[in-house]
Parts: C-alpha cells; sequence; structure tokens
C-alpha cells in the first residue's frame, strides 16, 4: 500500500539512498562512489534539512521509494544554501586539483559542492520555484510520479507559486519525457549549460488545462 506523506528528517537516509539510486541519469549509480552521500548532499538532502514544509515522500510496503523536494524562491533558496548549507560542506569535503578530465565521480561532485553553479536567471526570473523528483524503479510506471507531482504542486501553489521549472540532464530521456507529459516545456536560456535542459510551466493555468 502506497502512502504519501511530508518528509521528516528520520528519511534522510532513505533520500540520500534514492539520490543515488537514480543519479546516473535516472539510473544507478552507486557503482561510481565512494561516498554515496555526495548526490544527495547537493540535490536533495537540504531540502529535507531546510526546506521540510515542500518535502514530500511516498513510500510502500519497503520503505521510502520516492521524494518530491524544491523551493519557492530559487534565488533565494540559492542564497540561504551559500549561507548555511555548503560552509559545512566544503569544510568536510576538498575541492579536487589537477584537471578536471581526470577525476573521479566523487571529485566532480565536490567540486560542484565548491562551486555550486546558479540557475540561469532567465529562467529564475519567469519560473521562480523549482523541484526535484526521483522515483526507485519499483514505482515507476504506475502513476506514482505524477501523484507526487500533483501534491508537490498543491503545496507550492497553497503558498503562493506561479510557476516552476526543473533543470533535467540531457541524457536522461526518461524524465524529459515524464516532465514533458505533465505540461513542463523546454525553455530557451541565456545560458551555457550543453548538460542540462531546462523546462518550466505555470501551475494554476496547467491545472486548469488539465481539469478542462
Amino acid at each position: 500500500m502506497l502512502k504519501l506523506r511530508r518528509s521528516d528528517p528520520r528519511d534522510l537516509e532513505s533520500i540520500y539512498a534514492i539520490s543515488l539510486a537514480t543519479g546516473l541519469a535516472g539510473g544507478d549509480a552507486s557503482h561510481l562512489y565512494d561516498d554515496g552521500k555526495l548526490i544527495g548532499q547537493i540535490y536533495s538532502a537540504p531540502y529535507v534539512c531546510l526546506r521540510s514544509d515542500l518535502a514530500l515522500v511516498v513510500e510502500d510496503d519497503e520503505g521510502v521509494a520516492g521524494f518530491a523536494v524544491g523551493a519557492l524562491d530559487t534565488a533565494s533558496w540559492e542564497n540561504r544554501l551559500e549561507l548555511v548549507w555548503w560552509p559545512d560542506l566544503r569544510r568536510r569535503y576538498l575541492c579536487p586539483t589537477g584537471a578536471p578530465t581526470a577525476w573521479t565521480a566523487d571529485e566532480r561532485r565536490c567540486a560542484m559542492i565548491h562551486h555550486s553553479e546558479l540557475s540561469p536567471a532567465d529562467v529564475v526570473r519567469d519560473y521562480p520555484a523549482h523541484l526535484h523528483l526521483n522515483l526507485l524503479p519499483r514505482l515507476q510506471r504506475r502513476g506514482v510520479g505524477r501523484m507526487l507531482l500533483e501534491a508537490w504542486l498543491e503545496l507550492a501553489s497553497e503558498r503562493g507559486a506561479d510557476a516552476v521549472h526543473v533543470g533535467v540532464n540531457c541524457a536522461n530521456t526518461g524524465a524529459v519525457r515524464f516532465w514533458t507529459r505533465h505540461g513542463f516545456r523546454t525553455l530557451v536560456t541565456a545560458a551555457d549549460t550543453p548538460r542540462t535542459i531546462w523546462m518550466g510551466r505555470h501551475v494554476r493555468e496547467e491545472r486548469r488545462l488539465s481539469r478542462g
């Protein structure tokens, strides 16, 4: 039986594990990393720790198997991370040296911690909120992603969000199809981010259309 609920700190280890299990263009990245928490440190854990009112999990009989997390104001969120999240991680994880082409997967993520990338300004201007959504394979293609997304959008809408964006690895074709099916369109940006496809939708407008 599936249960959708707000996340709490007890879910953190599961969220780290899901982030790793979906961290290779939607597939399992566990064979690439010595530190299995690195992906979660960047993309999911800060939301559970700092913005739990917008962190949802879905669990089945085996435990937590998916999550949706995000923030209403991306610019403010990125500033907050710079103040209260990245400093501790930068003390714990060394910034790699040498040629980036020779870095391990762990070192590439450590570099992201020390040189965090901001979302493109034109995306944030028009689609201020953002989210991340991940599901383990056992819950995929069962309508659970849609359920989780709609629940997160409802929370965000109640708090005043009007437009939301996601950043998708261009190699993750399954994710691109998912977001497209649920009303997100590819955005043209001025940023040079060749590995990331930025997609956005207007929350209330798309919900009205889906009911029409």
